[in-house]
C-alpha cells in the first residue's frame, strides 16, 4: 500500500503515452514473468473511469494463481469486491504459447485473448461481453501491465466499442508473500472442480 501513491503517478504518465509497442520495453527492469508473479496469491486495487475521467466504480480483487509447468498453463481465480457491494468471480486460463506470448480464456471473453511480454511489460488484447445495467456491451480491451521495482504491477486497460474509447481501468497488483497467505489444502484447479 505504501507504494500506491507513487504508482498512481506512473499511471498518470502512462495515460499520455500513445502508440506503445511491447518491444519498446524489452530492456526495462525488473523482468516480468507472468507465471512467476501470479503463482500463489496476490491482491489488486482498482478504479474504472468513463471517457470523461469520472470514476464510475472502485474495487479490490483477491487473486489466487496456479502455474502448471507441464501444460504451461496459469489458472487465475479473481474474486472482485466492488464498493457498491457487488461481488464477482472471474477465472482466467492462460496458456504460454511461446517464450514471450500467451493466450487466455475466461467467461465473458469472446474467443481467445492474446498477449505478448517483453522486459517489465505485458500487453494483451481481448473482446469481452461487459454487463452494463440490464444489457451487455461487447467491448475491446487494450490491457497493459508494468512490473515496478518493489513488486507492484501497474495496470492500465483501455476499453473501446466500435473504435470509440468508452473508459479505462486503472489497477495496482501486489504479490503477497508467504507470511500474508494461508496455505491451501487443494490446488486452484482442484478447488474450481470441487465447486
Amino acid at each position: 500500500m505504501r507504494h500506491l501513491a507513487a504508482m498512481m503517478a506512473v499511471l498518470v504518465t502512462l495515460t499520455g503515452c500513445g502508440g506503445m509497442k511491447v518491444e519498446d520495453f524489452k530492456n526495462a527492469e525488473p523482468k516480468l514473468t507472468l507465471e512467476e508473479y501470479f503463482d500463489g496469491r496476490s491482491k489488486a486495487w482498482g478504479v474504472f473511469e468513463d471517457r470523461f475521467g469520472t470514476i464510475r466504480r472502485q474495487f479490490t480483487v483477491d487473486i489466487e494463481g496456479d502455474w502448471d509447468p507441464e501444460t504451461r498453463t496459469l489458472t487465475l481465480v479473481e474474486d472482485f469486491d466492488y464498493s457498491d457491494g457487488e461481488t464477482e468471480r472471474r477465472v482466467w486460463t492462460l496458456k504460454k504459447t511461446a517464450e514471450n506470448t500467451y493466450e487466455g480464456t475466461a467467461e465473458g471473453v469472446v474467443g481467445t485473448a492474446s498477449g505478448e511480454i517483453a522486459g517489465n511489460a505485458f500487453n494483451w488484447h481481448y473482446t469481452f461481453d461487459l454487463p452494463v445495467g440490464d444489457s451487455t456491451w461487447r467491448v475491446n480491451f487494450d490491457d497493459w501491465m508494468f512490473l515496478q521495482p518493489d513488486g507492484v504491477i501497474v495496470n492500465r486497460a483501455d476499453v473501446s466499442k466500435w473504435g470509440i474509447d468508452i473508459g479505462r481501468a486503472l489497477i495496482m497488483f501486489q504479490k503477497l508473500d508467504d507470511t500474508e497467505t494461508a496455505s491451501a489444502d487443494m490446488s486452484v484447479r482442484e478447488r474450481i472442480a470441487a465447486e
